[in-house]
């Protein structure tokens, strides 16, 4: 049994529409799903991909009216996101020009790599890497070849290396592969990968036992999935994973995926979610993402759901 990759990343933000500005107009992603999160109606939950929703492309965001996140351990503390091997120059060029904030362009883990933060402070790291290409969205602001790519690296940060990688490679079957000098000079960065391996299939686990506890808030991220081909591996994943006795959520059905939800030693809330059916289940692949999207056993309370979201574009 092996994960296949990153699958999607979800973040939280306390400003929808300055959210939505900043993926779409600023990073030339794709919106591929305006719904709701499913377990509270009234936030945004929204999809940032490639051109077609490809899992593995996907940064979500709950919208939540919460404080920034206080930074430390115990925490998932960067998104990499996949860029063409000379795409870096182009990026810090119209990031510059564009007034938001970014680092130099150095070499971290063998890949050239370019550090940003959107609006909230969301950590988010360019990464060129020959990994799988995502399919470009016609209508982004950035060209077709220099448009984000995919997730991953997915970097988390705790404590403790031990029980963490533990759960990592004994009940996820990750393979520890390498390790790095951490780049803000805190401790020591351990390499697991999945599946097919490369910068799409990293998890990157940051050992920070000299930093505080987080607080989770904007800015930062709420989970980190995994992909999982389909519904049966997801069941054999779910028997995995109680098999270990790690607590966990038991299958439950997205609609757009089905996810089993586990935290890992370190208190990092981890999805395991399938590929299909995909967010074009319920609405033109052309189309999708423009109108509010509702799985079928929200729609029966639509104009309710909708009267109470604010408004987005």
């Amino acid at each position: 049994m092996q994960l296949q990759g990153i699958h999607h990343l979800t973040a939280i933000t306390a400003d929808a529409a300055g959210n939505n500005r900043f993926y779409t107009e600023t990073l030339g992603m794709r919106r591929v799903k305006k719904t709701v999160n499913q377990d509270d109606t009234s936030a945004y939950h929204l999809f940032f991909a490639d051109g077609a929703g490809t899992p593995g492309t996907d940064i979500t965001f709950f919208d939540w009216p919460a404080a920034r996140e206080r930074r430390g351990t115990n925490s998932i503390s960067r998104t990499g996101l996949r860029v063409a091997q000379d795409s870096l120059d182009y990026w810090a060029r119209r990031l510059r020009d564009l007034g938001v904030s970014s680092g130099t362009i150095t070499e971290l883990d063998g890949r050239a790599s370019l550090d940003v933060e959107d609006p909230e402070g969301q950590r988010l790291r360019l990464i060129a890497a020959p990994d799988p290409v995502g399919q470009p969205w016609a209508h982004s602001p950035v060209p077709a070849d220099h448009q984000i790519r995919g997730l991953g690296p997915i970097t988390i940060s705790v404590p403790d290396l031990a029980p963490t990688q533990a759960l990592l490679t004994q009940v996820m079957n990750m393979r520890k592969a390498r390790d790095y000098a951490s780049p803000d000079g805190e401790g020591r960065v351990h390499v697991f990968d999945m599946g097919p391996g490369g910068a799409a299939a990293e998890l990157h686990v940051a050992v920070q036992p000299g930093l505080p506890m987080a607080r989770q808030g904007a800015g930062g991220v709420h989970h980190v999935a995994f992909r999982v081909p389909g519904k049966p591996e997801l069941t054999e994943w779910a028997s995995r994973v109680a098999q270990f006795r790690v607590p966990n959520s038991g299958e439950v059905e997205r609609y757009y995926f089905r996810s089993l939800y586990f935290r890992e030693p370190g208190g990092n809330l981890f999805e395991l979610a399938t590929d299909d059916p995909g967010f074009d289940v319920d609405e033109p692949r052309d189309t999708m993402g423009q109108g509010l999207s509702l799985p079928p056993f929200l729609e029966g309370k639509r104009a309710q759901i909708k009267a109470e979201l604010k408004p987005l574009d």
